[in-house]
């Protein structure tokens, strides 16, 4: 089964041609203009739009679509997310780069002695780094810089990360 993965929304119009606002996740503006067709979810089903254009203007992207060609066109999609499917997201990932949802439930462990220490159930972004928010085996929630200084390995194969369980770190 196919799953998809949202990449951006259609914020709003730009212009009279048809074109769209379109914002996406911050640092993928490569990616984004590298795609040639992305899904809009219609009830249970996920219609194709072919990209024609698509250029970054300021923080967001004006992209045209194949088949819409005024403004009329393209109002009835604003609000819309726009996705693709997951393989082609799993594709553009470097050596280091996880799916949030490749990430939540895996077991965090201890790299000394391979204790469980807890599990993964949240990913966020405070600006610097991405956070993996671990729920301990205290029931307490810890946020986790996701650098390679504390979580040297992820395991995805066998469900766990593995993290220097520095003092304080899990408090």
């Amino acid at each position: 089964m196919v799953k998809y993965i949202s990449v951006g929304k259609i914020v709003n119009f730009h212009g009279i041609k048809g074109e769209a606002k379109v914002g996406y996740s911050r640092n993928q503006q490569d990616f984004f203009m590298a795609l040639d067709k992305v899904y809009l979810k219609k009830v249970d089903e996920y219609v194709p739009l072919e990209i024609v254009s698509a250029k970054p203007h300021k923080n967001i992207m004006i992209v045209k679509f194949k088949g819409i060609e005024s403004i009329n066109d393209i109002l009835e999609y604003k609000g819309e997310l726009l996705f693709v499917e997951d393989t082609v997201i799993r594709e553009n990932l470097e050596e280091d780069e996880f799916l949030i949802d490749e990430l939540v439930g895996l077991n965090v462990c201890d790299i000394a002695d391979g204790k469980k220490l807890g599990f993964v159930v949240g990913v966020s972004n405070n600006g610097a780094s991405d956070l993996i928010s671990v729920k301990t085996n205290s029931k307490k929630i810890c946020l986790i810089p996701f650098v390679k200084a504390i979580v040297p390995e992820v395991d995805i194969k066998n469900k766990k990360i593995l993290i220097n369980n520095l003092e304080g770190l899990l408090e």
